[in-house]
C-alpha cells in the first residue's frame, strides 16, 4: 500500500499537553466550580440557624411573627444554594469533560507518533478499550471524588468551628470522629485501587482477546479450535465477573464504615444535647447553659459535618476507577521509538516520479534492550535498479525496509532517497513516493474499490479498475471492484491478498520505489510465479527492493544483496 503520511487526530495538540497528561488531572476551572460547590454548602449554616430561630419562638409561645423573617429568609438561601451549586456543577462537568478529551486526544496522539516497529505497542483491541471506555472512569474521579475532596477541606473545619463556638464538647466529638473516616477509607482504598487496577487489565485483556479470535474466526473454523476458544472466552468472561464483584464488595465496605462512625458521631452529639438540655450534663458549653435553639442549630449541623465525608466515601470506589484509568491512559504515553514524520500533517510531497536512488550510508539500528542489528551498514542502489534482500530469518531484511520506509527512526547513519536525506521533516513527503507489497496486507471490510483507493484523494474508479487489471485480479470474479470483502480479506486467497496490495501500489504513479517484504511467503510455486510476474511489470521504471526467502524470485530479481550478521551485507555470486 502506498506509505502516505499519518495525520493524527490530535496532531495539533499543545504542546504542553504530554507533559500536562503524566500529572495528576488538575482541570481548568474545576477547582472554581468545585469551590463554588462548597461554598453552596456552607449555606446550610445560615439555613439551620433561621430553622433553629423559628423552632426556639415558636417554643416560646410566639404566633406566625415567629417565622415571618425566617422563612423567607430560609426560601432565598435555598435558591441561592441549589443555584450556586448547579453553576459550580456545570463548572467542574465542562472542565473535566474538556481535559478528559484533550487526555485522550493525547493518548491517540501518542499511539499515531508510535513506530510500527515498536514491540511494546499496545494490542489494537486493548488500546481501543483503554481509550473508548476506560478512560470514562477519569469523569466520575473529576466530577465526583474532587469536588467531595474540597467539600472535605473546608466545610466540616467551618461547620466544627460554629459548633465549638457554642458547645466545645459537641465539637470535640465531631472532630474525634471525623479522623476515623478517612483513615480506615485509605485503608480500604488501598485494596480498591489495586482491585480497580486488575479489572481494567481484565477489560483490556478480553478486549484484545475477541478482536484477535474474531479477525481469524475463519482460521479457527478451519481448525476445528472453536469450542476451545469458547472455553477460553468463558474463563475470560468468569474472571472478568469475579473481579468487578470484588471491586463492588470493597465499595460496599467503604460506605459500610463510613455510616458506621458518622451515625456513632451524631448519635453521641444528640445524646449530648438532649441531656444538656435536661440538665443532666452541666459542662461542655463554656460555663452557659444551651438554649433549645442552640441545641437544635447543633443538632442540625452535626449530620451536615459528616455529609462530605460520606460524599467522599460514595466517591472513593470512582477515586480508585478513576486513577487506574488515568494511569493506563497515561502508560500510552510512554516514551517509545517513534514514527518519523508522523505529525508532519502540512508536509507536501515530494516532488518528481522519477526512480529515486537509494543510499544507506553506516547505518545503526537496534530493538531496545538487544543488540545492534545494524552497525555500520552501507548499500547503494541506483535509480530504476531491482534488488533482492536474502538472508536468514532476524537478520533484518523486514526492518531495513521499514528503516528506508521511514517507519522507524535510525539510531546513527543516513538513508538517502533521490538524494533526499530521509529525516524528520522529509519522511512524510518521501513516504508519498513509496508503495509497500506485505506478505500480509491488511483488507478492511468493505468493497474492492475501497481497499485499493484506501480514501487517497485523486483515485478515480478507472484508475482502481486499471490497477486491479495490472494486478492480475481482472479474472478473479469475487475480484471484481464492486464486490464487497470482510474484515481481514475474508473471500481471498492469500495470492489474491498480495495481488491486491500490488493494485494498491500500481494505483499511485508516484509511487516510484516499491518494498516489498516477503511478497511470495506462504504461496505455492504456480501462485508464487504469478505475483511475480505481476511484481516485475509494476517494477518496469521504477526502482525495487525486495526482501525474500524465496531464491527463486531473487534470481529473477537480478541483483542479490546478502544481509548477514549485524546487518553485514555482500554482493551474491
Amino acid at each position: 500500500m502506498l506509505l502516505n503520511r499519518r495525520r493524527g487526530a490530535a496532531a495539533h495538540a499543545p504542546a504542553a499537553q504530554d507533559q500536562a497528561s503524566k500529572t495528576r488531572p488538575q482541570p481548568a476551572g474545576n477547582r472554581r466550580g468545585a469551590l463554588a460547590q462548597a461554598a453552596a454548602a456552607l449555606l446550610w449554616i445560615a439555613q439551620a440557624a433561621l430553622l433553629a430561630l423559628a423552632v426556639g419562638r415558636l417554643a416560646d409561645g410566639a404566633g406566625l411573627d415567629a417565622v415571618t423573617v425566617p422563612a423567607p429568609g430560609f426560601l432565598l438561601l435555598g435558591v441561592a444554594r441549589a443555584s450556586l451549586d448547579a453553576w459550580g456543577a456545570r463548572r467542574v462537568f465542562t472542565a473535566a469533560r474538556t481535559w478528559l478529551s484533550d487526555l485522550r486526544a493525547g493518548a491517540a496522539d501518542a499511539l499515531a507518533r508510535r513506530s510500527p516497529l515498536d514491540r511494546a505497542r499496545p494490542a489494537s483491541g486493548q488500546a481501543a478499550s483503554i481509550l473508548a471506555e476506560q478512560a470514562e472512569a477519569v469523569l466520575p474521579w473529576l466530577l465526583r471524588y474532587q469536588g467531595a475532596r474540597w467539600r472535605v477541606m473546608l466545610v466540616p473545619p467551618v461547620i466544627a468551628l460554629v459548633v465549638g463556638y457554642f458547645s466545645w464538647a459537641a465539637a470535640l466529638i465531631l472532630v474525634l470522629a471525623a479522623p476515623l473516616i478517612p483513615l480506615f477509607m485509605a485503608v480500604i482504598g488501598w485494596r480498591a485501587k489495586a482491585a480497580s487496577e486488575a479489572q481494567l487489565q481484565l477489560v483490556g485483556g478480553m478486549n484484545g482477546f475477541l478482536l484477535d479470535r474474531l479477525r481469524g474466526l475463519s482460521t479457527l473454523r478451519a481448525l476445528g479450535a472453536v469450542d476451545a476458544t469458547a472455553r477460553r472466552l468463558h474463563d475470560t468472561a468468569q474472571a472478568l465477573r469475579q473481579g468487578t464483584m470484588r471491586v463492588l464488595r470493597i465499595a460496599f465496605l467503604s460506605s459500610t464504615a463510613l455510616e458506621l462512625f458518622s451515625a456513632l458521631a451524631v448519635a453521641l452529639v444528640a445524646v449530648y444535647v438532649g441531656f444538656h438540655l435536661l440538665g443532666q450534663i452541666d459542662g461542655g458549653s463554656w460555663g452557659v447553659r444551651l438554649s433549645l435553639e442552640q441545641g437544635m442549630f447543633i443538632l442540625m449541623l452535626a449530620p451536615a459535618f459528616f455529609e462530605p465525608l460520606r460524599d467522599l466515601a460514595a466517591a472513593w470506589h470512582d477515586k480508585a476507577a478513576g486513577e487506574a484509568a488515568f494511569e493506563a491512559l497515561s502508560r500510552l504515553q510512554d516514551a517509545a521509538p517513534s514514527l518519523p514524520g508522523a505529525l508532519n500533517g502540512t508536509q507536501e510531497a515530494a516532488s518528481g516520479i522519477a526512480a529515486p536512488g537509494l543510499a544507506i550510508a553506516g547505518l545503526r539500528f537496534a530493538h531496545p534492550g538487544e543488540a545492534p542489528l545494524f552497525d555500520g551498514f552501507t548499500l547503494d542502489v541506483a535509480p530504476g535498479e531491482h534488488i533482492a534482500l536474502v538472508g536468514a530469518s532476524g537478520s533484518g531484511k523486514s526492518t531495513l525496509l521499514s528503516l528506508v520506509a521511514g517507519l522507524a527512526q535510525a539510531q546513527g547513519g543516513s538513508i538517502r532517497i533521490g538524494g533526499a536525506s530521509l529525516d524528520d521533516n522529509s519522511a512524510a513527503g518521501l513516504r508519498t513516493r513509496m508503495a509497500w507489497v506485505g506478505q500480509k496486507p491488511h483488507v478492511f471490510a468493505g468493497t474492492v474499490r475501497g481497499n485499493v483507493a484506501l480514501g487517497r484523494p485523486g483515485v478515480t474508479p478507472l484508475a482502481v479498475t486499471a490497477a486491479v487489471r495490472r494486478a492480475g485480479l481482472a479474472d478473479v470474479e469475487h475480484a471484481a471492484p464492486h464486490e464487497a470483502l470482510g474484515e481481514g480479506g475474508t473471500g481471498l486467497s492469500g495470492g489474491e491478498l498480495v495481488r491486491l496490495a500490488l493494485a494498491r501500489a500500481a494505483v499511485a504513479p508516484q509511487a516510484s520505489l516499491l518494498l516489498a517484504d516477503e511478497p511470495t511467503a506462504h504461496l505455492d510455486r504456480e501462485t508464487a510465479a504469478g505475483v511475480v510476474d505481476a511484481l516485475l511489470d509494476l517494477a518496469r521504471g521504477r526502482t525495487l527492493v525486495v526482501a525474500t526467502h524465496d531464491l527463486a524470485l531473487a534470481a529473477r530479481i537480478g541483483r542479490i544483496v546478502q544481509i548477514g550478521q549485524h546487518g553485514v551485507a555482500k554482493e551474491a555470486a
